[in-house]
């Protein structure tokens, strides 16, 4: 239903400086109530511009060459990395302070429980980056292994939606699980948006894992991922059902999500829901929806899911 022409002639007669001023004053209001807690009279938050370009430097410094400067020489490659890893640590420390700040409400300026928290966090972080790599390393292997369509792995770190979604997941993940606030999400869903892969930072993949063409993958937070694993565009490792509280709220921290173990392939659209386990070596086809658990070596097709829902008596 449209404006009555009355009621938009009473609101343009009126003074254009009164309406303005009083949006205005509403809109201040609402803004400082929803930006938490203030530092002499500033909102203290993380940036996410500095966040994706820490990020993107820990890019550079895996694939040296292939993202940032083109063209280094053997000299100077090492001086690089060092520069921009002492670069991108002092940018994520300083990320990561203000994330826990905010998260826990304490003065950012005074607060030396945040500072130190940060400067610990981003040391273990620091410590774990050549284990990441190595397991990106594995994941342009398993790439080319695995997509006859690939003729170099050059083309796989260039282009492949799954290789960059993944190394932001793997990045993201370390931070998660040194209980960094807010700036885990911001990654995952940076790369979510850029890629439309859905991986939450929670959850554990093993090496040489494989996402092929990826648009509409889904993988929830509490998904355990084996190695050798390959899954393609539309899956979704999702949870079955959300427990609540006394409150009807979900209740946080419960394992809800799939567990795959080494060596299984999802084709494409499959759907596999709940705390279930799919064994090693299985193969679930593409438009599955499967809510059991599956034992090693399974081969599992629509039919074989109408016939044990259905046939066999098995429900919905």
């Amino acid at each position: 239903m449209g404006v009555p022409v009355s009621s938009i002639e009473k609101i343009t007669g009126k003074s254009r400086q009164a309406i303005l001023a009083r949006v205005l004053e509403e809109l201040s209001v609402e803004a400082v109530n929803a930006s938490g807690p203030r530092w002499n009279g500033r909102t203290v938050l993380p940036s996410r511009d500095a966040v994706l370009a820490a990020v993107e430097g820990i890019r550079q410094i895996f694939f040296p060459g292939y993202f940032g400067s083109p063209d280094l020489r053997d000299q100077a490659l090492h001086y690089h990395v060092g520069a921009t890893l002492d670069r991108v640590l002092h940018a994520l420390e300083e990320q990561i302070r203000r994330a826990v700040a905010f998260a826990a409400k304490h003065d950012f300026g005074a607060c030396s429980h945040c500072r130190d928290t940060a400067e610990q966090a981003t040391l273990a972080f620091l410590a774990r980056l050549p284990e990441v790599r190595r397991l990106l390393g594995s994941d342009v292997e398993a790439a080319f292994d695995g997509d006859p369509a690939l003729k170099i792995k050059e083309e796989a770190i260039f282009s492949y939606p799954g290789i960059y979604a993944i190394t932001e997941q793997r990045i993201a993940h370390e931070l998660f699980l040194l209980d960094v606030p807010l700036i885990p999400r911001i990654i995952s869903e940076h790369a979510h948006g850029a890629t439309g892969i859905d991986i939450h930072p929670g959850a554990r993949i093993g090496e040489r894992f494989f996402i092929d063409h990826g648009t509409g993958v889904v993988i929830g937070e509490t998904s355990r991922i084996g190695e050798r694993v390959r899954i393609y565009q539309g899956v979704t490792l999702g949870a079955k059902s959300f427990p609540l509280d006394e409150h009807g709220i979900p209740i946080k921290g419960i394992d809800r999500h799939p567990i795959i173990e080494d060596d299984v392939v999802i084709y494409s659209g499959a759907t596999v829901l709940g705390r279930i386990t799919i064994g090693k070596g299985s193969s679930i086809g593409g438009n599955v929806w499967l809510t059991h658990g599956v034992p090693p070596g399974s081969r599992i097709t629509q039919a074989e899911v109408r016939e044990a829902r259905f046939e066999q008596g098995g429900g919905i």
